[in-house]
């Protein structure tokens, strides 16, 4: 068998398993990604931003799908599926730089979203309702306090009705004895959630987007691959790979 031929075939064979393999990690990025999204969506007001996180899952679902395919039509030297892995992974790569620009520009927009929601979430702390949840998580979970920092509770009616004391999940891990006393700062996050949480989220969207990037590269290499294989199968009969 031409030794160019037995290699071509075993780069397409690699490529399918490299798809399958990039189905389950894009899979995880997308789901954590809309994961870290969802646990702070009552600061995050555009819903949109979730919208790479969700193209990343239809990608990946789709990339089990073509990986199998490739994989049967490279063993079973079919021409029509080849040229239907060759169109697909051009889909997909489409589909993958779609999602790239969407992050890049919402990355962009992370700052003033939070900005606009997170003083009005802020604002109608009362202890029990939906919003005091989001905030107590987002507080504790960041070990932060207010929204540029602990001083932007004064301005919160919370303040004033609780004799001067912010809500308890300012507190510092392990504090037993704060009671969220503005008069207790050594007992207490002082520094703002906003410029965390846009941290946190930056970070993520920034993983997903060199993840999205990386597996576009991969893809490009693979339509090269085929195209390779195909002109190569034009010129001479195209042999099995266990011949």
């Amino acid at each position: 068998m031409d030794c160019g031929i037995l290699t071509s075939k075993t780069v397409l064979l690699f490529l399918s398993l490299i798809f399958w393999a990039a189905g389950a990690a894009l899979a995880y990025v997308g789901s954590y990604v809309i994961r870290s999204y969802n646990s702070f969506e009552n600061f995050v007001s555009d819903k949109y931003s979730v919208i790479p996180a969700a193209i990343i899952i239809g990608v990946a679902v789709v990339m089990f799908v073509i990986g199998t395919v490739g994989c049967c039509a490279t063993l079973r030297e079919s021409k029509v599926g080849l040229g239907f892995f060759l169109i697909v992974i051009l889909i997909i790569f489409a589909a993958e730089v779609t999602a790239f620009v969407f992050g890049f520009i919402y990355r962009g927009r992370i700052k003033g979203d939070l900005e606009k929601s997170m003083n009005g979430v802020f604002e109608k702390y009362d202890g029990v309702n939906t919003e005091a949840h989001a905030v107590d998580y987002l507080q504790s979970q960041m070990e932060c306090c207010g929204v540029n920092n602990i001083s932007d509770w004064t301005a919160f009616p919370w303040f004033s009705q609780h004799n001067n004391s912010v809500p308890h999940s300012c507190c510092k891990a392990n504090a037993t004895q704060c009671t969220g006393l503005i008069t207790q700062l050594d007992l207490l996050n002082t520094q703002g959630c906003e410029a965390k949480l846009e941290q946190m989220l930056q970070d993520v969207l920034s993983y997903a987007l060199l993840v999205i990037l990386g597996f576009a590269i991969v893809k490009l290499f693979g339509m090269l691959s085929i195209c390779v294989i195909t002109c190569r199968s034009k010129k001479n009969d195209y042999q099995p790979l266990y011949a």
